[in-house]
């Protein structure tokens, strides 16, 4: 299969771009210059303004990468939750991102969505990064082509697709304010290749703009969303700003088209004035409404205009897709003598160990938050799939999750209702109730919408069931001030403050008051919040959260139990993972190290328990010092919510790991070639320069330094392959794309799938190159005993490199066949003319 998107795989020009484009210009032109200025800024949180005389409705965007949300964190208005963007790049497949990127357009269309703030394709330069879960890759060729899979499959539904964050954003730390300094040869190569086929190939709709600096300036006022992305690659759709990423009214004379959110930004006014004193052109407001129009025909919301897309294709199932990536993304690191897949006749017993088996993270924080109408846990995934005569217990073994996790939606009993959940209420300023409703979350947010006019406070109210007797934390979690009251005796009544500064961070894990409570096992307790609301906020922003902190008094004893149910278990299937405050929007991470007493965990039952599976549940590395000795790892990341069923699928060998890794996993964090993500005197320098990911673990492997844990692009299955003599061209003329076949045999007893890797290298080169570096991929599924010839497309500018333009050095080039970065390759060389 070929990696890059084919033409079929695009939606025909014609279909992309309307054909009447002379027409929306001459729209834009007929407005007055108050009106077209009011196109380019929100009309509030999540949509533009509409004007109904020219016959255009607003425009509703809303986040991804993920799923998609809508215009409120409404957990009755539920979201499909696919996995996270580290796991569908690890499923190596361009056709699976297509169907991926489908499903949220369907999403979107079902909720009145007209735009998906998606995909996110910066790079894991630094292992560090604390959002990496929400991007894709270390390297640019499998990012940009993933991506482009899935622009082209959001936009096959007639939904803009918004590649971001544009530009050089591999850090959260100071992320509104830190300047990536950042030479021109790997901005090229690395950082603006990434998004390339996203715009050229996929032809986007949309990219959203960064917070950060590029080479001293803001990103919303910089060159580059001119050249190359405008001028060379030819986008002739919106540029969006991230949430408050405009600055000023300078980001008008760039290529910034809609600053958001609205009403109150940095144009408005401002604008209207720098264009009447001659600091902004007519010209350059002409262009930007143009655009917006354009955008606003292409989704359907302009009147006398068809839509891009007129057929939509036949409808996937999300929940079935969420499955299948999770499945196809799991990487398999670890399989000592065979231990996996399980044979459920067999096992006797199975011992569930770990947090994230019962509380598994589905996906991650911030705004790639959704909310999904169920998760399955792997606890629950292996409950369902093992025969009845296997014996299933589980212990937790080690507290992961830190401070206050929202209750379990079946423990809450709305006391005014008669219904589980919760009962909300709107409270005017004297106390009477403006309106109220029923909630089936604990955890709520309102960002922009969902408040009534005149509301001066929030009263939550609900009745929990303890499950367990004992002592229990409750609390509340806020920014501002609060009441709250347990079985009618107030525990708090102050103002909770948010020192992060970060926008929106407080909304997702915000600060907490937790207070014990004693209660028996069934027994009901009565919960009352009361919220005030603050007089004035420039961006609505409004989160409470009611829930429950797991407090352990002796980690030890916790350890020593699950050691005791592994001790005698046919198998003991460990999860350990990451946490809401170690991977999350808005900060990066100190270190790579799992959270609580996770490593200790899995050293115990490793040693008691030969037949150890570990399934690791992070969005990016983490260190595991206990991996060979322990029989099987499967890296799960944050895996949507069919990931329990997708874990057990995989264990119990109804469906084979498919993953292969998309970023280098280290061995430990002082061997990482690339670490930093602090600025220093507000800038991040990128002085690695063309070596991230795997290229600088190769150069530090080449000068006697460390090799990390697991190489990009590796993975195991249940099969065995072998590769044929590969075939390529001898000779080939620069700016030509290259063709290599290579004869793939399944030679194992099952149906499996093989990814097969192309790399480049160059020896005696006048230029500085990686040691090599991934041209092209494609992947295969053959039942046992099949065979194929596999094609690779290997585009053009593989062999090229960037000085002052696009390059093409003569002679010859070494073609790496394999199955990863660090594999024992098949070598051709090929000839450059």
């Amino acid at each position: 299969m070929n990696p890059v998107l084919s033409p079929s795989a695009v939606e025909p020009s014609a279909a992309i771009f309307p054909d009447d484009d002379a027409r929306i210009r001459e729209t834009a032109r007929s407005l007055s210059l108050e009106l077209q200025l009011r196109l380019l800024t929100g009309a509030d949180v999540w949509s533009t303004h509409g004007i109904p005389e020219i016959g255009l409705k607003r425009i509703v965007l809303s986040d991804g990468p993920s799923g998609v949300r809508g215009e409120d964190f409404d957990e009755r208005h539920d979201s499909v939750s696919l996995p996270s963007s580290s796991a569908l790049a690890a499923t190596w497949s361009v056709e699976l991102a297509r169907s991926y990127g489908q499903v949220l357009g369907q999403e979107a269309r079902r909720k009145g969505v007209h735009v998906v703030l998606g995909p996110t394709i910066n790079l894991h330069r630094s292992p560090l990064g604390g959002r990496h879960f929400e991007c894709m890759s270390e390297d640019p060729r499998l990012t940009a082509t993933m991506a482009a899979g899935y622009v082209a499959g959001v936009q096959s539904m007639g939904v803009g697709a918004t590649p971001k964050h544009y530009l050089a954003n591999e850090a959260e730390t100071d992320r509104f304010t830190a300047d990536s300094v950042v030479d021109e040869r790997p901005l090229r190569e690395l950082y603006l290749a990434a998004f390339e086929d996203a715009i050229t190939e996929a032809r986007a709709w949309l990219v959203m703009s960064s917070y950060n600096s590029i080479n001293g300036t803001t990103a919303s006022e910089n060159k580059l969303l001119e050249t190359p992305l405008s001028t060379e690659w030819g986008f002739d759709g919106v540029v969006v700003s991230d949430w408050t990423g405009v600055r000023s009214v300078e980001a008008a004379n760039a290529h910034q088209d809609l600053e958001m959110p609205g009403p109150v930004g940095h144009w408005g006014a401002k604008l209207l004035a720098a264009v009447e004193d001659g600091r902004v052109s007519r010209d350059a407001i002409l262009e930007k409404a143009t655009r917006i129009l354009r955008l606003a025909a292409r989704v359907g919301v302009l009147e006398g205009f068809e839509p891009a897309v007129r057929e939509l294709p036949a409808q996937l199932d999300g929940a079935a897709l969420a499955r299948e990536v999770a499945v196809r993304g799991a990487v398999l690191v670890r399989n000592e003598g065979g231990l996996l897949p399980l044979d459920a006749a067999a096992l006797g017993s199975v011992a569930v160990i770990g947090h994230n088996a019962e509380e598994a993270r589905t996906q991650g924080g911030g705004s790639a938050t959704v909310m999904p109408k169920y998760t399955v846990s792997p606890l629950e995934g292996l409950r369902k799939a093992l025969p009845g005569n296997v014996e299933l217990s589980y212990v937790r073994g080690a507290k992961v999750a830190e401070g206050l996790q929202p209750f379990a939606r079946t423990a809450l009993h709305n006391p005014v209702s008669g219904v589980p959940g919760m009962r909300v209420s709107f409270l005017a300023a004297d106390g009477t109730e403006i309106s109220g409703e029923d909630r089936l979350a604990s955890h709520l947010i309102w960002f922009g919408v969902g408040i009534p006019e005149g509301a001066a406070a929030i009263r939550m109210q609900t009745e929990w069931t303890a499950e367990t007797a004992g002592v229990h934390h409750l609390g509340v979690g806020t920014v501002g001030e609060v009441r709250l009251e347990i079985d009618g005796v107030e525990l708090f009544n102050d103002t909770i403050h948010d020192d992060t500064n970060v926008l929106g961070a407080a909304l997702f894990a915000p600060p907490q008051s937790v207070h014990a409570v004693q209660a028996e096992a069934g027994q009901r307790i009565s919960i009352e919040a009361v919220y005030r609301l603050p007089a004035q906020q420039e961006i609505p922003l409004t989160a409470i959260l009611l829930g429950e902190e797991t407090v352990v008094e002796d980690p030890d004893a916790e350890i020593a139990a699950a050691v005791e149910a592994a001790r005698t278990a046919g198998v003991a299937v460990v999860v350990v993972g990451t946490n809401a405050a170690i991977e999350s929007e808005g900060f990066d991470r100190q270190d790579l190290d799992l959270p609580g007493h996770q490593n200790r965990l899995v050293e115990a039952v490793a040693a008691v328990n030969q037949r150890t599976v570990v399934v690791v549940n992070s969005g990016s590395p983490v260190l595991m010092p206990w991996r060979d000795k322990v029989g099987a790892v499967l890296l799960g990341w944050f895996g949507g919510q069919e990931f329990g069923a997708a874990v057990a699928d995989i264990l119990l060998g109804a469906a084979e790991p498919g993953g292969r890794l998309p970023t280098t996993w280290p061995a430990t964090l002082e061997d990482g070639p690339v670490l930093s993500t602090t600025p220093v005197d507000g800038k991040v320098v990128y002085s690695e320069g063309i070596h991230i990911g795997y290229r600088a673990w190769l150069r530090q492997e080449a000068a006697g330094g460390a090799a990390p844990a697991y190489p990009f692009g590796f993975g195991l299955g249940y099969s065995t392959f072998e590769f044929g003599g590969a075939h390529a061209p001898a000779s080939v003329l620069a700016g030509q794309d290259v063709r290599v076949h290579v004869p793939v045999s399944n030679t194992g007893k099952r149906t499996g799938r093989e990814v097969v890797q192309v790399y480049l290298a160059r020896k005696d080169s006048a230029v500085e190159r990686p040691v090599r570096w991934l041209a092209g991929f494609a992947d295969v599924h053959l039942a046992a005993g099949g065979a194929d010839s596999v094609e690779v497309l290997l585009p053009a500018r593989s062999f090229g490199h960037y000085d002052g333009g696009w390059q093409f050095e003569p002679g010859t080039f070494q073609l790496l066949v394999g199955r990863h970065a660090a594999d024992d390759f098949q070598v051709l060389d090929i000839e450059l003319r």
